[in-house]
């Protein structure tokens, strides 16, 4: 099974219709979060999937399981 397969598997979601954050609203997500806004947190995990699942792929190979990275980068 090819690691695209996995990353859909994985977040149970289309990594292509994850969101993309400005650095701006990231930092207005976490001032949010900060002042006890809870709604922001699943805002802040969706948009950073991106950058969890790019790290898996540089690690993929180095005989770790994709299940194991996923878990530590979230």
């Amino acid at each position: 099974m090819s690691l695209e397969m996995n990353k859909v598997e994985i977040c149970g979601v289309n990594t292509a219709k994850l969101p993309v954050l400005s650095g701006a609203k990231m930092k207005d997500l976490l001032q949010r979060l900060q002042a006890g806004e809870e709604s922001c947190r699943e805002q802040l995990i969706h948009g950073n999937l991106r950058l969890v699942l790019s790290v898996i792929q540089r690690f993929n190979n180095r005989g770790e399981c994709v299940d194991d990275l996923f878990q530590v980068g979230c």
